[in-house]
């Protein structure tokens, strides 16, 4: 039962972290606002080495945006490369923000979810690409379990999976700030086995300030 009781406040008092947080692409970086181009420019990299026609190549159609905030991936990265995407985050007001952040381009929204990741069941075989960024430190490891576990579901034929986050040095790091933890990228790769998914590709992030965390990504079906 203690476990019950710990996960509830783990994820209350990140929902409520997040809750004062401003709806700005400064707030969604911690501050860090400035990261986000180099940011995006990695991860289109990343991404259009799986995108394309031909056996093997991942579809165009739809994504998800998981812990999507405001929508700042949304709207530099895959609203460009995909037909419709859709948005899950768990806070609200930021839900609302990314329609006037969106502008335009909200038309090719057709969804937003506002669920934690751990209560959000994505719908089978709907989605070409599930990015989930900046995020899994929120869950816990049962939980990501889960979760991948369901994203898998969800994933159309050649589908892929994209985690990109912080990895820590040496096992977990809390943060008591915003509820959170930091992985090493051995525990990362061990939980998206435990999903059941294999990673195709992974590649550090270059050129992110030294201060902070590295960043990783890694693409999995």
């Amino acid at each position: 039962h203690g476990e019950c009781l710990d996960t509830t406040v783990f994820y209350s008092k990140a929902e409520n972290y997040w809750r004062e947080v401003a709806p700005t692409v400064d707030g969604m970086l911690g501050g860090y606002g400035k990261i986000s181009n180099i940011d995006i420019d990695g991860s289109k990299k990343f991404l259009q080495k799986f995108l394309g026609q031909g056996e093997g190549k991942t579809g165009n159609g739809c994504a998800l945006d998981c812990g999507a905030g405001i929508g700042r991936i949304t709207k530099r990265l895959l609203l460009p490369l995909f037909n419709t995407v859709d948005l899950v985050d768990v806070t609200q007001e930021f839900l609302d923000q990314a329609k006037v952040y969106l502008g335009d381009d909200s038309k090719r929204v057709e969804n937003y979810f506002c669920l934690g990741l751990q209560d959000f069941i994505p719908q089978d075989r709907r989605y070409d690409v599930i990015w989930i960024q900046w995020v899994i430190g929120h869950l816990t490891d049962d939980h990501l379990v889960e979760f991948l576990h369901r994203c898998r579901g969800g994933l159309r034929p050649e589908g892929l999976i994209v985690i990109k986050d912080n990895v820590a040095y040496e096992g977990v790091i809390p943060d008591d700030v915003d509820s959170s933890v930091c992985r090493e990228l051995a525990l990362v790769k061990s939980l998206v086995t435990r999903a059941g998914l294999t990673i195709v590709c992974e590649e550090q992030q270059m050129n992110f300030p030294d201060e902070i965390y590295q960043v990783h990504q890694l693409a999995l079906r």
